[in-house]
């Protein structure tokens, strides 16, 4: 699998590729969120590890910018280790965050997880019988589709893992904490926001009306649900 990993200290660029390269992976290097989009449309590449600050173009705008064509899953690194600044990640489209400095081997992990991920979002299987709905929605977990009223929506894995969880389960409310748990499989510790973050971005896609959602309720002070209808 292709990874690219962006950072203007290009020692940490180094150091990334010498630790994900002995898992096998084949690491493409860039140095600036422009350089960065400029190798994702030329090449293959299956995951994104980027840093927020950056010259010429920062991490944040070039994952915004990025998920206007693509969905592959994005690791961000930063060394502001406030909330705010790891809900803004979330919230652009970044699928994990890691504050620096960081222990390679758990990057090693965080990228492991996140493209088993991807692979089980991309791989299409023969059986599509495997169809999971609640009013509109329509989730084809064979060839991951996901319809809402006979329109697809593009889902990035975590989004998609979290709304299959609730469709699956149409009726019950799961904490913010078991959602976590389930689809990050592990601990949650301090998931919150986490959580929210991508809600809302569910909520964007498939609501008519994000603000009053008609699929994917929350219930005050126990968590989410999507509704049976």
């Amino acid at each position: 699998m292709n990874i690219l990993v962006c950072d203007d200290d290009r020692e940490i660029v180094e150091a990334v590729e010498i630790y994900l390269s002995q898992e096998g992976y084949t690491i493409f290097k860039a140095y600036d969120g422009a350089e960065a989009l400029e190798i994702i449309r030329k090449e293959d590449i299956q995951l994104l590890v980027i840093d927020v600050m950056m010259p010429k173009m920062d991490g944040i705008h070039a994952v915004l910018e990025l998920r206007k064509e693509s969905s592959i899953p994005v690791i961000m690194l930063s060394a502001k280790t406030e909330d705010t600044d790891k809900i803004l990640g979330l919230n652009v489209g970044a699928d994990d965050y890691l504050p620096k400095p960081f222990n390679p081997l758990e990057l090693v992990a965080r990228v492991k997880s996140q493209l088993r991920r991807y692979t089980r979002l991309g791989t299409m299987a023969e059986d599509d019988s495997d169809i999971y709905t609640a009013g509109g929605i329509s989730i084809n977990d064979s060839n991951k589709t996901v319809t809402v009223d006979g329109e697809t929506v593009k889902l990035t894995p975590i989004e998609y893992n979290i709304l299959l969880l609730l469709v699956k389960n149409a009726g019950k409310v799961f904490s913010i904490d078991q959602i976590y748990e389930n689809i990050w499989n592990e601990e949650a510790i301090g998931a919150d926001n986490t959580v929210a973050v991508h809600i809302r971005h569910i909520r964007e896609k498939i609501e008519i009306n994000p603000k009053e959602p008609k699929y994917l309720k929350v219930v005050w002070g126990v968590g989410y649900k999507v509704e049976k209808q």
